[in-house]
């Protein structure tokens, strides 16, 4: 099966397009709806439609076999019995062959009527399987399929072969549900302040624009878990137990702030959501839900009646090796209307967060106040980013610290942005918003290190915006040298055309070491991830130094890369 892959997140805030559409069909009644909602997606974008239907003849074939013993005495006769395999097999062939055939024609008619390009695709195999590789190889933007197949049974939500793929698949995913029109509205957006969720938002702001439909955004945030937990905790807790453990004083703690700052947190994520819909001058309703989410939001389903429901796949307490999130999973079963399970990542700005959710204590306002005044901004965008990585709301001094030592590795006690440690070159300040591009991290230490070695090969003594670009058209000249040597997926290839042209002569020449170490001959996702990976892990980026270094890395879960010494690749690469 295909090696999953994560998208990159976007930085960069276009509304998506769906321009490659994968659907998966079979005649039932969710499939059939399925054609029309994907053309008429397609016909929004001027997508083309592959359509694919999986029949399964080695299946049949084995089956066939194993019930060979069951027939009749007069069918087990030798002449006899080779005769029936000769006429299952022709049937099996040419018989789901054609079936096959029948079910792609009936999309193919439909594309024709509404202008739409269209391409077929008859797989053979099991039917999750196939789908999911057909989905992940780097061709398709948008997968649609329908929640329940011809195998469906009364009271069925979500069949077997959707809910396998939609766990493996890694491109957006529209489970298509009951009869009626996307296109009627209104859209329901769920937000939980991760990357997913936002990224899914731009996708529900580009079909409301389209559509002209409303767009309602829910947060729903579980303030009662506590008294559950507490009541139970004080059930098994001695006395003594109990005083070490301060109960009375951990429930006082609970009732008032973490409740109440849970509220804060999930309003401060519908503002971000509003200000990502002002940017694209839209408007869009938000509703604060309390109770366990997933139920919270299903009642609101229940209460708003929507066409569609766009949620991420993952949310903000996804670990690496999750699948799908646990609301996002209750909801594909529970919602009524069709559901976008969005795998597009979008970070909002790093002020728009701040201006909503993120609080500063005095000590830390007094800690910025010595920063030198030109560096202000810069070292407060660098502390702001630092601490929404790491999922904190307040500000303390500590934190400034700790992104002052991100930023200064040498002396992590230098004010933020000062950067002029004995030893070390000082960073005037339109050189240091330049570095600070390049996403926090190990990556972007080894940028520094680069520049701040041509800088002293000039005998330099300070960095200027001078230096960094004249390093800059360093790397352009040599990446400028680079072609493509290697066939490569749409997929890969649009992700790497990201690469500011500066460096995306070197970035390819890289993946295509990594995809021939890999011993493959195009360069897919999976190479891209690898090699990213490697660079992050290794701290190197040049495979002159570290011969065979793609072959003997490992993905690192969570983890992500960057091209060093180039300031924006990584952002390119995984719009980070």
């Amino acid at each position: 099966m295909a090696m999953r892959a994560e998208l990159p997140i976007q930085t960069v805030q276009g509304l998506p397009q769906y321009r490659s559409i994968l659907l998966a069909v079979d005649s039932s009644d969710h499939s059939d709806h399925g054609i029309t909602e994907a053309t008429a997606l397609a016909r929004l974008w001027d997508a083309t439609i592959t359509g694919a239907h999986v029949y399964a003849a080695s299946m049949h074939d084995t089956r066939f076999r194993q019930m060979e013993g069951g027939l009749p005495q007069r069918y087990r006769q030798e002449q006899a019995l080779e005769h029936q395999r000769e006429v299952h097999d022709d049937l099996i062939t040419r018989g789901l062959s054609t079936i096959s055939d029948a079910y792609l024609d009936q999309v193919e008619r439909a594309c024709a009527h509404s202008h739409v390009r269209f391409v077929r695709r008859a797989l053979e195999g099991k039917n999750y399987r196939e789908l999911v590789n057909e989905a992940n190889s780097g061709r398709y933007d948008l997968l649609v399929i329908g929640a329940l197949g011809l195998g469906a049974t009364p009271g069925s939500r979500v069949g077997t072969v959707c809910e396998r793929v939609v766990r493996r698949a890694i491109a957006d995913t529209l489970v298509i549900k009951d009869s009626g029109s996307l296109a009627a509205g209104p859209i329901v957006v769920t937000v939980d302040g991760s990357d997913w969720a936002y990224g899914g938002l731009l996708t529900a702001l580009s079909l409301a624009r389209h559509w002209r439909v409303p767009v309602k955004v829910v947060a729903a945030f579980d303030p009662y878990f506590h008294y559950v937990a507490f009541n139970r905790i004080a059930g098994v807790l001695s006395d003594e137990a109990a005083k070490v453990f301060r109960f009375k004083e951990q429930e006082k703690l609970h009732e008032e702030i973490i409740d109440g700052g849970l509220a804060k947190i999930y309003e401060g994520h519908l503002r971000v959501a509003q200000a990502i819909a002002h940017e694209h001058g839209l408007e869009i309703e938000t509703a604060l839900l309390d109770g366990k989410p997933h139920a919270a939001i299903a009642q609101y389903l229940s209460r708003t009646d929507p066409s569609l429901l766009v949620m991420g796949r993952l949310g903000i307490h996804a670990d690496p090796d999750l699948d799908i999130g646990g609301n996002a999973e209750k909801l594909l079963r529970d919602a009524d209307c069709a559901v976008l399970l969005s795998q597009r990542r979008y970070r909002a700005p790093a002020q728009t967060v701040a201006d909503t959710s993120i609080a500063w204590t005095p000590q830390a306002e007094q800690r910025m106040a010595a920063v030198p005044a030109f560096a202000q901004n810069v070292a407060r965008l660098a502390v702001l980013r630092y601490a929404q990585e790491r999922g904190h709301t307040v500000i303390t001094e500590r934190i400034v610290e700790a992104a002052t030592a991100t930023l200064c590795p040498h002396r992590a006690r230098t004010p933020a942005g000062a950067c002029n440690n004995e030893g070390q070159l000082h960073w005037e300040a339109a050189a240091l918003a330049r570095l600070m591009r390049v996403p926090a991290g190990p990556l972007r230490e080894l940028t520094r290190q680069r520049v701040e070695l041509f800088a002293r090969r000039r005998h330099a003594i300070r960095i200027t915006l001078d230096i960094v670009e004249a390093k800059y058209a360093e790397w352009a000249a040599g990446s400028a040298k680079q072609r493509r040597t290697l066939p490569w997926d749409s997929v890969a290839l649009e992700r790497v055309n990201r690469v500011p042209g500066v460096v995306r002569g070197m970035v390819v020449k890289e993946i295509e070491r990594c995809a021939r170490d890999l011993g493959h001959d195009r360069v897919t996702v999976e190479a891209i991830e690898r090699a990213r990976c490697t660079w992050a892990q290794n701290s190197s980026f040049h495979s002159e130094m570290h011969p065979g270094q793609y072959a003997g890395s490992q993905r690192i879960a969570g983890e992500s890369g960057d091209t060093p010494a180039a300031a924006e690749p990584a952002p390119a690469i995984d719009d980070e």
